[in-house]
């Protein structure tokens, strides 16, 4: 919904009201509607300030109420699903089941309204969108493709495949971070520690002493005093920044787009979510063609799946593309995603009428590049963590002994 301001003449008074609907065309209706006047002007505008804060409020408490759902229960009714729609049960007969059956709470809620939105008329797939966030765009996808071929059950068994694997990804991928995870969280509380209960000790030593500190001394003094002094501030800017990141990320394009496009650079991040995303998407676009979508209509709907915005911009430029006339070929080649010999496998399914299966052997090089990562994260995380817990006892040794063998040199002479 837009904000549009409305300038009217009324009894040779001038009256301006702020009014919102979907566009300009209804703003003039709905104040034609409401006031008896002359309309003279309509312009889109700015929320008004209350409504930004009401917005910015709710916002706010969705982020701290907002309920997930377990991606298991998800999976397990995404299955239950299939089973029943090839048995021949109606799509509605099956949601409603699955809204008894399943466990989840959040979940019994969306196929209890989805089952509702059903009954009113609405297709499944328009159903399931107010969930989009919660279900997530592969599902809407999937769901789409059932519809429009047909074929409910192999699209709903394909879309159980895809979670379990999402799933599985998502499994292999904090088992692997696990190791640096714990490691950092022990050098962040040894240093805490540290800073908390010994260097204050040293630090009175020093300054009785009134000796010229070097300079990992003063470092490491420097580094005492904000912990000890402003922690908690510390500790509220830390938290803080991560509050107003989420939220921007959800309510920001500007901003999620170049979040997104810095996090294709971050070192090993990159590269995880290159390839996951790649893999996502082909793998989607793979099974649309293989179901006799036209090419335009596949890559909207594969489009869906995609939550980084950078990468969502240039694969959105092959259907462009596409829709000028140009090969499916050239219009992944300039998009410069893909390698060329991944160019030239879908060029000869493009040639020989088997793109679909090009596309599988496409979507198994993403998934094996991102399995590589993963399976080997510890290896790429190592010399970093080694780097770092280096630099921290090397500051240490020499923050504390140096000014020691300063005192020992002095004594001695």
């Amino acid at each position: 919904m837009k904000y549009f301001e409305v300038h009217s003449l009324f009894k040779g008074k001038k009256e301006i009201k702020v009014i919102q609907a979907p566009n300009r065309n209804d703003a003039i209706s709905m104040a034609k509607s409401k006031s008896p006047g002359v309309i003279l002007n309509v312009k889109e505008t700015s929320a008004p300030v209350e409504d930004q804060l009401e917005t910015l409020k709710n916002n706010i408490m969705n982020m701290i109420t907002k309920k997930t759902i377990q991606m298991k229960d998800l999976i397990a009714a995404t299955r239950q699903l299939a089973v029943m729609t090839d048995a021949g049960i109606s799509i509605h007969d099956s949601i409603k089941e699955v809204a008894d059956a399943t466990v989840d709470k959040t979940l019994k809620e969306i196929f209890e309204k989805v089952d509702d939105d059903l009954n009113s008329g609405l297709s499944l797939t328009e159903a399931m969108m107010s969930f989009r966030h919660e279900l997530g765009d592969v599902t809407i996808a999937m769901v789409e493709l059932g519809e429009s071929t047909g074929n409910m059950s192999e699209s709903l068994e394909k879309l159980s495949e895809i979670l379990e694997e999402i799933e599985e990804n998502r499994q292999k991928f904090k088992k692997a971070l696990r190791y640096p995870i714990t490691v950092i969280i022990a050098i962040g509380i040894a240093f805490t520690i540290l800073m908390v209960y010994v260097v204050p000790k040293f630090k009175d030593i020093f300054s009785k002493l009134k000796a010229d500190l070097p300079a990992p001394t003063k470092i490491l003094l420097f580094m005492e005093h904000l912990v000890n002094n402003y922690g908690h501030i510390l500790l509220i800017v830390i938290f803080g920044t991560i509050f107003i990141v989420k939220y921007l990320l959800k309510n920001n394009e500007d901003f999620k787009a170049g979040y997104d496009q810095y996090v294709l650079k971050v070192y090993l991040i990159g590269n995880i979510t290159f390839y996951a995303t790649l893999s996502r998407f082909t793998l989607v676009f793979t099974e649309l063609i293989r179901a006799g979508i036209p090419i335009a209509d596949a890559l909207d709907t594969a489009l869906l799946t995609l939550d980084n915005v950078h990468l969502k911009k240039q694969l959105a430029a092959v259907k462009v593309s596409v829709s000028r006339g140009i090969s499916l070929t050239e219009a992944f080649r300039s998009t410069g995603l893909f390698e060329g010999m991944l160019i030239q496998m879908i060029h000869a399914g493009e040639q020989s009428g088997t793109l679909d299966k090009m596309l599988d052997k496409v979507t198994a090089y993403f998934k094996s590049r991102f399995n590589d990562i993963i399976d080997n994260i510890a290896s790429y995380i190592e010399p970093i963590l080694l780097a770092f817990i280096a630099g921290m006892v090397l500051l240490m040794a020499l923050g504390i002994f140096m000014p020691m063998w300063d005192m020992a040199q002095a004594v001695k002479n």
